[in-house]
């Protein structure tokens, strides 16, 4: 198996490509916080491993892309699968984040317009 067949195997699956990033294959565009890796590794072999918080974990190393793909198959296969109705792009997600963040900036700045004037925000000094 090489990282071609992996990811059209794992997409059968239906294993979010956000999960994964398989350089020059399945590149993530954003990073989330942790990911599952297959790359080159610099010996020459190849590795496997959990990205998580810009640290890598969990790395195993084989001396043939065919056994990193198929330990990383096993890895992703062994992850609980996630609830129904979750088959979001990366793309809806992140509009969804924008929407939040949007929605809550209102919140507060409505918030603040109809505070009491006698009020004072934390911080704030006797001039």
């Amino acid at each position: 198996m090489d990282r071609t067949e992996l990811v059209t195997t794992l997409r059968d699956e239906q294993v979010p490509d956000a999960l994964y990033d398989i350089p020059g294959v399945q590149d993530i565009p954003v990073q989330p916080d942790a990911y599952y890796y297959l790359r080159p590794a610099a010996d020459g072999g190849w590795e496997t491993g959990l990205r998580e918080r810009s640290l890598d974990r969990d790395t195993t190393r084989f001396a043939t892309e065919d056994e990193a793909c198929r330990d990383l198959l096993e890895k992703l296969r062994a992850r609980p699968r996630p609830p129904e109705g979750g088959g979001e792009s990366v793309d809806e997600l992140l509009a969804q984040g924008e929407e939040l963040r949007r929605w809550a900036r209102e919140e507060v700045e409505r918030a603040l317009r109809e505070r009491p004037p006698d009020e004072k925000r934390s911080g704030d000094e006797e001039r």
